[in-house]
């Protein structure tokens, strides 16, 4: 008769043994040649626009309640961070685990620096090039225009946000992006991976938290649209919602495991 171990068991990676598969990976994205590295910011950038198409999407229909909304509205955002894990691409928001790497000594300070600028501007790229055929594909008149007024909607509401509110929900925001990252990394099949991802993620869009990469969507397709928004209105809201999102994820994440894991000399 098969043990209710073997029933109830799990074959996932322990948190020790998840915390040096982020250090190795992070040494491994640290290495990879800049234009690897591009191309496939390139392509996490068009995911997570994906991921944000279809919140707009959501949002758009007004006969859902607020909380069906929002955690709807997380839910299929989460293919962002899917695709990019199990189909493969590089994520500005998910390298700050890299810095696990970084503080054990095995990434330089440069490598570091270069990955996240190499990979963020990509990112930027493939977002803004998503927005450009989302608009031509005359995608947003569905519904009646209502998924247009959408995606103007929320990127006023993200331009509108004050500083230091901006700030602490960048924070959050990529503690839970890169927990999503930390757990799947404990999976071995993609079934794993996609439901240690789905819960982190649809937390975090349900409750309002700022992703710099979706923004890099939000904010063009808007002004497309000729939402009343300036350059100067999305550099603010990206500059503080980058740095907060560094925070969630190095600091947060990837230093505190690095601590209780790896540090030299624990105990």
């Amino acid at each position: 008769m098969m043990s209710a171990m073997a029933v109830f068991g799990t074959d996932a990676h322990a948190p020790a043994e998840v915390a040096a598969r982020v250090r190795d990976v992070g040494v491994a994205k640290a290495q990879l040649p800049w234009m690897t590295q591009a191309a496939l910011g390139v392509l996490a950038g068009a995911f997570v626009g994906f991921g944000a198409l279809l919140f707009t999407l959501v949002a758009s229909d007004a006969s859902l309640g607020f909380a069906a909304s929002r955690l709807l509205g997380g839910l299929v955002f989460s293919l962002g961070l899917v695709l990019v894990i199990v189909a493969g691409a590089e994520l500005f928001t998910g390298n700050h685990l890299i810095a696990m790497a970084w503080a054990g000594g095995q990434v330089s300070t440069a490598q570091l620096l270069r990955n996240w600028a190499v990979v963020c501007a990509a990112n930027a790229v493939g977002a803004i090039g998503l927005a450009l055929l989302v608009f031509w594909s005359g995608h947003t008149s569905m519904n009646g225009g209502a998924v247009a007024r959408a995606a103007v909607r929320i990127a006023m509401a993200k331009a509108e946000l004050p500083l230091v509110e901006l700030f602490f929900r960048s924070v959050l925001c990529n503690t839970l992006v890169c927990m999503a990252v930390w757990m799947a990394m404990a999976g071995r099949s993609v079934v794993d991976k996609a439901v240690a991802i789905v819960f982190p993620i649809t937390a975090f869009v349900a409750a309002g938290f700022e992703h710099s990469i979706a923004n890099m969507y939000f904010f063009p397709l808007a002004m497309l649209l000729d939402a009343p928004l300036t350059g100067l209105d999305v550099l603010r809201n990206l500059g503080v919602v980058i740095a907060g999102n560094l925070v969630g994820g190095s600091v947060l994440v990837a230093l505190v495991y690095w601590v209780i894991y790896l540090r030299p000399n624990r105990g």
